[in-house]
């Protein structure tokens, strides 16, 4: 299930968009003693982070991590590690920590589990998960063109992340699996552009998930995606 906000502006959505994450931040803090929440990368949500940085609540209480990253190192250009430290984590959000999704070395089955471990004692459960989208569908690192898609996808698959290896963008990946981001409390989408408008549309017209992955979410039964879109 899904339910669309659709604003004037980049920066309308921006500000509400952060006020809203805020609130269920301090929410769940309010509740839990701490919150963890799952960001994507891309330039789509660097005016969200800048707003969101700003908000006032119990930073000092929320783990902050990616629903995937490329397996580069932090100083890279190509890090969303980096994207976030230095349009995130910054202002009264400089006091939130980073669980970063990666180790050093190489990204095989020993770094998989290691990364497991740690964020099955650190993130999981997400408490909010905010996705983007990309042109052919996919979300996090699940893409239709990878062979880990079905894994990924796999709604019997513990919450966890996984490796994936894009068949048509570069970089190895490390993942958060469907499951891992289904759960949040709160899930969300965030789309800026006509041309994700359009994707979106044919997202929701159709509900084979291995052609695009984000239809998982669009179309789950039980759980609904928040989509907020402004051109």
């Amino acid at each position: 299930m899904y339910h669309k906000q659709i604003f004037k502006s980049r920066a309308e959505l921006d500000q509400a968009f952060a006020t809203q994450v805020a609130s269920q931040l301090q929410t769940v803090i309010d509740a839990n003693g701490k919150a963890s929440i799952a960001f994507s990368g891309g330039s789509t949500p660097k005016g969200f982070f800048a707003a969101l940085s700003n908000q006032d609540i119990a930073w000092d209480k929320v783990t902050v991590t990616l629903a995937d990253e490329r397996w580069v190192d932090f100083d890279d250009s190509n890090s969303n590690t980096r994207l976030l430290s230095e349009n995130l984590l910054t202002n009264n959000a400089a006091k939130a920590t980073l669980f970063p999704l990666k180790l050093d070395g190489e990204l095989n089955e020993r770094a998989v589990v290691k990364l497991n471990e740690l964020a099955g004692n650190d993130v999981l459960p997400l408490d909010i998960v905010i996705l983007g989208m990309g042109e052919d569908g996919h979300t996090a690192s699940l893409f239709p063109c990878s062979k880990e898609i079905r894994e990924g996808l796999d709604q019997g698959a513990a919450p966890g992340l996984l490796k994936v290896v894009p068949g048509s963008a570069p970089f190895d990946r490390i993942s958060f699996n469907f499951n891992a981001l289904v759960q949040a409390s709160h899930l969300y989408l965030h789309l800026v552009g006509e041309s994700k408008m359009q994707v979106l549309d044919q997202a929701i017209a159709n509900e084979n998930s291995m052609e695009m992955p984000i239809r998982a979410f669009l179309h789950h039964t039980s759980k609904t995606i928040d989509v907020f879109w402004a051109e």
